[in-house]
């Protein structure tokens, strides 16, 4: 159930989304969510849920070592301020440590992406997280990053699913050891609409299995790691189970052929988190 980053850390294959889940619900739903068998949860500064994910991680009486934990920094910011909203993430998810955590978004100045980099750098070097990384990054940024960084990027997490399979980003990735992480696989809502549904189905029927599990599976048999979104225990489970669907080199094909370069979400390249903003200097 885990695949190996470049650093050696193993990352569980499936975790849980919680993208626009409150601090009440979350407490809810990670709960459900860790009795199911999930390992992995992933939240964000800029969601406004920690605090509620590191109550039911509390509750769950789960030990530490048994839960993997991403996170993501909200803005580009100072060193000193960039530290003190990463304490404030380790204080809202009762923990002394982040197994990954992540730029956000990136900032249309390379250069603040890079300043922004040194910090996270300085994170894995002192042990505050095990893995680092970035979000939303297209080829350009990460090539723009890469022109500085000491440590590459562990992962990338990006909208990747049936409609947007990002195969020519992911080749560029693959070339260094940069690992992918999918975020909306069901396309908020798009594989189950045609085309996609049509050809996800058909597919699933021959597995005994649902169009979401499909997508799922078909993201996990290519080494990309899969953290699908649900308030519901029924499709929480639905979903873990995918993690265990083997799919023929024949459904990959069939679901690959699916692609249109169809975003859903934000367009990285006009984000408006990643203002023209000079940091202040490093300390």
């Amino acid at each position: 159930m885990f695949y190996s980053l470049s650093n050696g850390l193993l990352m569980p294959k499936i975790g849980l989304g919680t993208f626009l889940i409150s601090n009440e619900d979350a407490k809810v739903i990670v709960s459900d969510a860790i009795k199911i068998g999930y390992h992995h949860i992933d939240t964000a500064q800029m969601y406004g849920n920690e605090a509620g994910i590191g109550e039911a991680i509390k509750a769950s009486l789960r030990p530490r070592s048994g839960l993997f934990i991403t996170s993501k920094q909200r803005h580009h910011m100072s060193f000193e301020d960039a530290k003190k909203a990463f304490f404030q993430t380790l204080e809202h998810l009762q923990t002394d440590y982040i197994d990954l955590f992540l730029i956000h978004w990136p900032n249309h100045d390379k250069k603040v992406n890079q300043e922004t980099w040194r910090f996270f750098e300085w994170l894995y070097e002192n042990k505050y997280a095990k893995a680092i990384g970035v979000s939303n990054f297209t080829r350009s940024h990460l090539e723009d990053l890469l022109e500085t960084a000491t440590i590459k990027p562990h992962v990338n997490q990006i909208e990747l699913h049936p409609g947007l399979n990002q195969a020519p980003l992911r080749a560029f990735m693959d070339q260094h050891d940069i690992k992918a992480i999918s975020y909306g696989p069901f396309m908020r809502g798009g594989v189950f609409e045609s085309p996609f549904k049509d050809v996800l189905y058909e597919i699933g029927k021959k597995h005994t299995s649902t169009i979401a599990q499909v997508a799922i599976a078909w993201g996990i048999q290519q080494g990309i790691f899969m953290i699908p979104k649900s308030s519901d225990a029924k499709r929480l489970e639905e979903n873990y189970r995918a993690a265990s669907l083997t799919l023929s080199e024949e459904d990959i094909d069939m679901i690959n052929n699916l692609n249109r370069g169809k975003r859903v979400y934000t367009d990285p390249d006009n984000n408006p988190w990643g203002v023209f903003k000079a940091l202040e200097e490093t300390k």
